[in-house]
């Protein structure tokens, strides 16, 4: 199989060849396998070993308590770097650069979002610290989206289109031929356009040109533009990097349910943790990237679910292992979770929860990916191989074991077991390092408190204390907001039962 095409396979049915189709497919089914097998073992093992299963789940429980430890610390320095880089004028930092052949490039896929929720995200950019004539804005509307999708892009069009450098507006055909309606493929066909429209009319060099792909109701700080500048000439190889901002979804937390609050809350802490450990650094949602490199792999892949994650195994495995995620520490400003009631809320956010751990299916991508390129180095593979595969299984499986199957030995154990001291303790023993571990939390509280947006005059004081009082359900979240939608994920892909790409819809009070 050549390396173009293994590096444009989407899922096993792609591959021709019947021995690669058939590896392929074991590797979509490893996530699941992994998962299922080890909660089944757990109830097993619960009721013929009930002893050696409560040792492990001890084990288990203080090995989490002492992973919350070291995860919190790295929370903490990244929010430190993170506070620190909001108080710097990049622009006046870059004077000491040559920056002023850089050009931005700003994709913005849109598809039923409200005027109210793009003209905002647009606000943003025209309030840039940084030179607005350095800005190419590509609003791209899916065809799918309607007469009202593309009536929004003409309205934004005429507040904001003479106020950048240059301001496209694309409408991504429904129903291509090999293409999966998403993000993905959106983002390919609006670059495309402006590649062609803009970047080789004007003759700009590929190598000056930074590319940002926002979900249509990011908001950016001003300073964002100079700080990615920034990031991007003093990046060790710039043309070998994505560049990573911290996604804080905040724009409308205060209308946010509490789940939704502390799901939103979790995923800014998650991708704070990962922008202190590097080396594990994926690309998430909002990014940035050269377009020089993106032209060298063809864009993004229009027919996967996960493009977002799925570019940085694309850049790895194009480039040979030579690809690294840069960490900005610096916030882009996203939504939360909103919907019409409380119930269409819940829905929304188990879909989306579970497609973002559909990224799984990154992990046959990839690992097939190293089996093939022998170019790449064997610490690469292993590292990237093993943190990937744990951290799926980990997610779908941890909340499960620590706060339901803890006490399944002294439920399910047979003989003296249920009669011994150990069994007697077990619920107990969990329990007081499970509070132990939850003591974390106040930490966590007094962080989410100091990146809230100012309250809104309609709420009281309550709703203040609310946003403390909702981290008591955290483990609640974990189960029914974590482990399960990517159990529900991985299952599906283990099954053959492809998901499609689901649109977030984004809504504001």
């Amino acid at each position: 199989m050549e390396q173009e095409s293994y590096l444009r396979v989407s899922r096993a049915g792609d591959i021709a060849d019947k021995k690669e189709r058939t590896i392929y497919r074991l590797l979509e089914i490893l996530p699941g396998f992994l998962s299922w097998t080890t909660l089944g073992l757990i109830f097993l093992f619960s009721w013929l070993l009930p002893f050696w299963v409560a040792i492990f789940i001890i084990a288990f429980d203080i090995y989490w308590f002492l992973k919350t430890i070291y995860l919190s610390l790295h929370m903490r320095s990244a929010f430190k770097k993170m506070r620190h880089n909001l108080t710097i004028n990049w622009l006046e930092a870059l004077e000491r650069m040559k920056w002023r052949d850089i050009y931005h490039l700003v994709l913005l896929p849109m598809y039923k979002e409200s005027t109210e929720v793009v003209r905002e995200t647009f606000l943003s950019l025209s309030k840039a610290n940084y030179p607005l004539g350095k800005l190419i804005v590509v609003l791209s509307v899916e065809e799918a989206g309607g007469e009202e999708a593309l009536n929004t892009a003409k309205e934004i069009e005429k507040e904001f289109g003479d106020k950048f450098f240059k301001f496209l507006i694309t409408v991504h055909p429904a129903g291509m031929a090999g293409e999966m309606a998403g993000k993905g493929s959106n983002d390919t066909w609006a670059i495309k356009e402006a590649k062609n429209k803009i970047i080789d009319e004007l003759k700009i060099s590929y190598e000056n040109i930074i590319v940002s792909v926002f979900d249509v109701d990011t908001v950016i700080h001003p300073e964002f533009f100079g700080r990615l500048t920034h990031s991007y000439l003093t990046a060790e190889k710039p043309l070998r990097s994505s560049f990573q901002p911290i996604p804080l979804f905040t724009n409308n937390i205060w209308h946010a349910p509490a789940f939704a609050r502390i799901f939103a809350f979790s995923t800014s802490f998650w991708q704070m943790i990962q922008q202190s450990r590097p080396e594990r650094l994926i690309t998430f949602s909002s990014q940035s990237i050269g377009f020089k490199p993106l032209v060298d792999i063809g864009f993004w892949q229009t027919n996967v679910v996960s493009e977002d994650s799925r570019i940085f195994w694309q850049c790895l495995l194009h480039f040979n292992g030579d690809w690294q995620t840069v960490p900005l520490f610096f916030p882009v400003y996203m939504d939360a979770n909103v919907a019409d009631s409380f119930f269409q809320t819940m829905k929304n956010q188990y879909k989306q929860i579970r497609r973002w751990a559909y990224g799984v299916e990154n992990n046959a991508y990839f690992l097939f990916g190293f089996l093939k390129n022998k170019k790449i180095s064997k610490n690469i593979k292993w590292h990237l191989g093993f943190h990937m595969v744990e951290g799926a299984h980990s997610l779908a499986t941890n909340a499960l074991i620590i706060f339901l199957l803890g006490w399944l030995p002294t439920v399910v154990g047979r003989g003296r077991f249920s009669e011994s001291m150990l069994s007697y303790n077990l619920p107990n023993i969990t329990r007081w390092i499970m509070t132990l571990a939850m003591v974390g939390l106040v930490f966590t509280a007094i962080l989410a408190i100091r990146l809230l947006p100012s309250r809104p005059p309609h709420y009281g004081r309550f709703k203040h204390a609310m946003m403390i009082l909702q981290w008591a359900f955290f483990p609640m979240n974990m189960i029914f907001f974590g482990s399960i939608p990517a159990l529900d994920a991985q299952t599906r892909l283990m099954l053959g039962k492809y998901m499609g790409f689901w649109h977030t819809p984004k809504a504001r009070k």
